[in-house]
């Protein structure tokens, strides 16, 4: 696979906003296909093609844990991939999370 087949089905991914939730409820750590699940009025099976869609973008990872699938966020893939794109589309973009929008993130937390 290119980088731009790649790219291509890292952004297919992203357009769907049941994986973007998905992806964004990662965030906070790993989850069960089960919990990831119950957090959607969608059924089961539909919840598992968009973690395929996720797992075969390579924005998540998954790991057995007895009869449990846990999938974790690739935030590395996910960073990279959109940060690529931003970088060439609109190079300033970056400059600016890195010096206004970080710190400001940073001082929240504390």
């Amino acid at each position: 696979m290119t980088d731009t087949q790649g790219e291509s089905g890292l952004f297919r991914a992203l357009a769907d906003p049941t994986r973007r939730q998905i992806l964004e409820d990662l965030r906070a750590g790993e989850l069960a296909a089960g919990e990831i699940a119950s957090r959607f009025a969608i059924s089961a099976p539909s919840i598992s093609r968009h973690l395929g869609v996720l797992k075969g973008a390579g924005l998540v990872t998954e790991r057995r844990d007895g009869n449990r699938i846990l999938y974790t966020l690739a935030e590395e893939r996910l960073a990279i991939g959109v940060g690529r794109f931003l970088s060439a589309v609109c190079p300033e973009q970056i400059v600016l999370r890195h010096t206004a929008w970080r710190p400001a993130a940073q001082k929240e937390d504390s």
